[in-house]
């Protein structure tokens, strides 16, 4: 199914709700989506700052807040204890995910399908937060810990079906790209905010708090979505809802290679990237990790942007989205190389460019692959939140993974397993049929 608005249009508007409803009845992520009420170029100008909101604080808490809350709190074993609160956390994300998109897809309202969602989302995970910040226990910690990756994944669930709901697939590539740049700008912008909040945890927490609950606000009011209110409301099938977590790998290939090759980047990168703070104390031998995070978050946000900027729009430009996917976890796994080899700040500021460079180039072109394996647009958010499954799953097992590999080869022994993870993750592209 197409319609009829020129996908090179950028302020087209679409023709009413009734096509909108008819592409949500009929179509598939291949698909153009009618254009967005107030047209693409503002959708585009705000995807930015709604992206930063929720992963400023993916890169601000799991990788300095939290370690230095759990390390105030018991520094000898502050290893094991990140490990359990991270584990724990991330596997609630990776249910709540698809479980909220799956939601989103079946909200009849006059504010459509999405905004709702991301509303109650960064609510929910700012209330998480305060208690997160007031914590005293490692179990409290826990708790609240679980309860913020529940609440902003809700949020960010309904956010990632944005673009095939919206976005045609000729600018995807574009949009991808100024997504990816909002991902890699929020989890670096984190990093660096963070460490200026690393001796006052509490003001830090209430900060990212409010900002996700203003940014996400504003997106919802300049970029309104169609109603649903007029959308068939399908019966709730208990069988259907424990379908949730699962796209058939042989009724759709392409998804499973796509989301195969997400998962295992995303194990590879995390693995390493997930415990920057320790090993930047206990590796590298850094006394005030506090006071180099920034310098390094910029390296890396150079790399980032630099990748971005070209990747997106030229994998439109030239129709091809496995190329750069494909170099793009080469790129990783050989940043993995140089830190292992020599375990000194120089290098460590090598790899955050080029690791940088390369998850760029991913995020700006994987996320629009993923778009075009979509099945029916009556699950986008439910599909991408399975898809998600491929970056918060790693984030559930590489620090418990990562914990057992430190505890019994030390930081060393973490940078091989990452470097293999990423390799494969390249070619996992390549049996991809529907997407060049």
């Amino acid at each position: 199914m197409t319609t009829t608005s020129d996908p090179n249009d950028i302020t087209a508007v679409a023709p009413d709700t009734q096509t909108d409803l008819a592409f949500i009845e009929g179509a598939a992520g291949t698909d153009d989506p009618p254009a967005p009420k107030k047209g693409i170029r503002r959708l585009l100008i705000w995807v930015l700052p709604a992206n930063i909101s929720i992963f400023i604080l993916w890169g601000a808490i799991p990788g300095i807040l939290l370690p230095q809350q759990i390390t105030l709190l018991d520094e000898a074993n502050k290893v094991g204890n990140l490990a359990i609160a991270a584990t724990i956390g991330a596997f609630a994300a990776m249910i709540a995910q698809p479980i909220a998109g799956q939601i989103s897809d079946r909200t009849r309202s006059r504010f459509g399908r999405r905004a709702p969602w991301m509303m109650i989302g960064v609510l929910a995970g700012a209330l998480a937060l305060v208690g997160l910040a007031f914590a005293s226990s490692l179990w409290g910690i826990v708790l609240a810990w679980t309860l913020v990756q529940i609440a902003y994944n809700v949020a960010q669930g309904p956010l990632s079906a944005i673009m095939p709901d919206r976005v045609p697939v000729k600018r995807r590539g574009t949009f991808a790209a100024l997504t990816g740049i909002g991902i890699m700008v929020g989890a670096l912008g984190g990093q660096i905010i963070g460490s200026l909040f690393f001796e006052s945890i509490t003001v830090g927490y209430i900060f990212f708090a409010v900002f996700a609950v203003v940014m996400m606000a504003l997106f919802n009011l300049f970029n309104p979505d169609y109603p649903s209110t007029d959308l068939e409301v399908e019966p709730f099938k208990l069988r259907d809802f424990l379908s949730t977590f699962w796209v058939n790998p042989i009724t759709h290939p392409d998804f499973f290679w796509a989301f195969t090759g997400r998962l295992l980047l995303y194990t590879g990168y995390f693995a390493v990237t997930g415990y920057q703070l320790f090993l930047l104390t206990d590796y590298i031998g850094i006394d005030a990790p506090q006071t180099v995070i920034p310098l390094l978050g910029l390296l890396s946000l150079g790399g980032i942007l630099l990748a971005t900027a070209i990747s997106g729009p030229l994998s439109d430009k030239l129709g091809r989205r496995k190329v750069f996917v494909f170099a793009s976890s080469v790129v990783v796994g050989v940043a993995l190389v140089i830190p292992w080899v020599s375990p000194t700040f120089e290098a460590w500021m090598l790899f955050t460019v080029l690791a940088g460079f390369g998850f760029g180039m991913f995020q700006a072109v994987d996320t629009a692959l993923m778009s075009e394996v979509l099945p029916s647009a009556k699950s986008f958010a439910k599909d991408l939140g399975v898809v998600n499954i491929a970056a918060t799953l790693p984030q559930t097992l590489a620090p418990g993974v990562a914990g057992v590999i430190v505890l019994a080869f030390g930081f060393a022994g973490l940078f091989p397993v990452g470097i293999v993870l990423s390799i494969l993750g390249a070619f996992a592209v390549w049996p991809i049929k529907a997407v060049k």
